[in-house]
């Protein structure tokens, strides 16, 4: 299996994703790539911080209030590159929708349907006027909140996490279309998950990517009416090798954005630098000038119909922005 550089380069070395909340489990064992994977995200989950405290709250507002002073930018990075995926019309046809993996509190379909940025919903949730509501309060500010920030051309979009009570949320206020509380990689897809899975175009992936396997991906695109793109943004620390696989039978081509990587966050601790420096070397990769100076950096994979990668190239969809 190669993974094509958008240079024109093949790859064979895939790049590795965010251990996140939401997202648990582990590759399956069934080659060579999909163990390494799965040993990667066990390495990872022992070295970076895993704020499990923060990712099924009832609110988000103890996810933004952690990650703030980490100058997290990952969905920052993500809002403008699924915005050029939209615009190729990717969802246009037979009313195409999202899906979010790993979604968290909708922040991805917060910064793609709705006029805002991603510091926006810093000052939004972790100002005074948020800190002194409770969940049902701030429940109903956000619905008015979202609402009034509606794009005209919003597309569905459908949520999947294993943190039932930040999908939940995400749904409440009107930032999910359809909103599942499922992991995949320890149970089969639920009836309804299946029946939204028909309508899937495009599948995001900013985090948890470490944690999915052809559990999370194969039931989804089996489902699917028709053809399916793929965007993941994933930590440089470990393998992307058994996703692109999958996808590969699927007939999707798999392109990483090359040269360009993305600032994911500041490390926590010496030990997540000296974890993240050193995956990063052993993926075959040079962290100089990256996770040398103290980020995590992210590498945006693309996976479609190879007839899509002519028409589309990955080089004028995923760039800094």
């Amino acid at each position: 299996m190669t993974v094509r550089g958008s240079d024109g380069a093949g790859n064979d070395r895939g790049q590795g994703a965010e251990p996140e909340a939401g997202a648990a489990g582990t590759a399956p064992a069934a080659s060579a790539a999909s163990a390494a994977s799965a040993a990667s995200a066990a390495s990872a989950q022992e070295s970076m911080t895993p704020f499990d405290e923060i990712y099924d709250r009832p609110d988000p507002r103890a996810f933004f209030a952690a990650f703030r002073p980490l100058g997290y930018r990952t969905p920052h990075h993500a809002q403008q590159i699924h915005r050029r995926l939209i615009a190729t019309g990717v969802c246009a046809t037979g009313a195409g929708a999202v899906l979010d993996i790993c979604c968290s509190y909708g922040i991805n379909a917060a910064l793609l349907n709705h006029d805002l940025t991603l510091d926006d919903l810093y000052d939004h949730y972790t100002s005074p006027r948020a800190s002194a509501m409770t969940t049902g309060e701030l429940v109903c500010w956000d619905r008015e909140f979202y609402r009034s920030r509606r794009r005209p051309d919003a597309v569905p979009v459908f949520g999947l996490d294993a943190a039932a009570n930040a999908v939940a949320y995400a749904r409440e206020v009107g930032l999910l279309d359809e909103a599942f509380g499922e992991n995949l990689e320890v149970a089969p897809p639920s009836a309804a998950l299946l029946r939204a899975a028909r309508r899937i175009r495009l599948i995001t992936v900013t985090g948890g990517a470490s944690f999915l396997s052809s559990r999370t991906f194969r039931p989804l695109l089996e489902s699917a009416e028709a053809p399916v793109w793929v965007a993941s943004l994933v930590l440089r620390t470990g393998s992307y090798r058994p996703i692109a696989e999958c996808l590969e039978s699927f007939g999707l081509v798999t392109e990483k954005a090359v040269p360009h990587t993305f600032v994911q966050r500041r490390f926590t601790s010496p030990q997540e630098r000296q974890f993240a420096v050193e995956s990063v070397i052993s993926a075959g990769e040079d962290p100089r000038g990256k996770e040398t100076d103290g980020h995590f950096h992210t590498a945006a994979h693309l996976s479609r119909p190879a007839q899509d990668t002519v028409s589309f190239p990955v080089t004028g969809l995923v760039h800094p922005s």
